[in-house]
């Protein structure tokens, strides 16, 4: 078991790679043409950071595994808000924003309580728990609102080019990154995927419980390496915005695709899941207008640290094994 166990490990490098040639690939061609620095952040990074979530959540609703799909999206919110912003917040207090508490963590919640409805067929009745392609089309409605929202925010700050140079490459090679960076997307997201599932039978594990855990920490670990290095740097909204705003794209975004392109049938067990990821908004939320406001201290975020893991432990003993 220890080679599957290697072989996952190794298909996360891949993956991670693959996000990085093909961000870096497609941003320098999309420089080439003149494109900002602004819409290529919106789009290219915005999209390739998310990629390995994508790859995941897809393949897996394409292979039937329906539990891994889903428990991949809602177990990597669960897994930024509560241990990757709970370790960001312990090494530096979390100042932010006043738009990031009055806008993006409310629509963060309210990508959340949107799909409970949605799975749960309180919007669109398909007759059982399903993302149906009607499902997935409102989701990808709110995502374009959300672009939307960052563009009129963007737009609105004195210098649009800040931020990091991207580097510019020769076409042939820009191009020949992106091909690679696809090639290892799919070869790694189809090794992640393939022995997660391995790991969970040998182990007699369910498919629910190895996407919200191993996937979820897995194709998150982007997530976790941007928060703690900008806390580190006391870049502190730049480490809770990456945060929040990946919530909202995974369910917007990334179960809007997977939906639209393979509907999935929803395991109504994961509603506890989602009502983890709806109070541990809310708690952010508090956290944030009391006391320090717009602050998450280290205290705070130790709770979340250890709400993480309390959350865990439950998980694992209450895991009812394959499915």
């Amino acid at each position: 078991m220890l080679f599957p166990i290697l072989l996952l490990f190794v298909g996360f490098a891949i993956l991670i790679k693959g996000a990085d040639f093909l961000v870096n690939g497609a941003s320098s061609a999309a420089k080439k043409y003149g494109i900002s620095n602004l819409a290529i952040g919106l789009t290219v990074v915005a999209f390739g950071t998310s990629m390995p979530e994508l790859i995941v959540s897809l393949l897996s609703a394409l292979d039937g595994k329906n539990d891994a799909s889903f428990g991949n999206v809602i177990g990597s919110n669960n897994f930024n808000l509560l241990f990757i912003l709970g370790i960001a917040g312990l090494i530096y207090p979390l100042v932010v924003q006043r738009n990031t508490v009055k806008y993006e963590v409310p629509l963060s919640l309210l990508a959340a309580g949107v799909l409970f409805l949605l799975v749960n067929e309180y919007v669109v009745d398909d007759g059982m728990p399903i993302l149906g392609r009607l499902d997935s089309i409102i989701l990808l409605i709110f995502f374009a609102g959300f672009l939307f929202y960052i563009y009129q925010t963007m737009r609105n700050t004195s210098d649009l080019e800040e931020g990091e140079p991207i580097k510019i490459y020769s076409m042939p090679m820009s191009i020949g990154m992106v091909i690679l960076g696809l090639a290892m997307l799919i070869g790694g997201g189809n090794l992640v995927v393939d022995n997660a599932i391995q790991i969970a039978k040998h182990y007699g594990l369910s498919e629910k419980l190895i996407g919200l855990t191993i996937l979820a920490a897995g194709t998150s670990l982007p997530e976790l390496a941007t928060s703690c290095v900008a806390a580190y740097r006391k870049n502190t909204d730049i480490a809770i915005g990456n945060v929040v705003g990946s919530n909202i794209f995974n369910i917007f975004f990334i179960l809007g695709i997977t939906g639209l392109i393979s509907p999935i049938p929803y395991n109504t067990a994961m509603n506890f899941d989602i009502y983890v990821l709806l109070a541990s908004t809310v708690l952010l939320m508090i956290f944030m207008f009391t006391l320090n406001t717009r602050k998450l201290d280290r205290w705070e975020a130790f709770l979340m640290l250890v709400a993480y893991v309390v959350y865990t432990v439950y998980l694992i003993g209450t895991d009812t094994g394959v499915q």
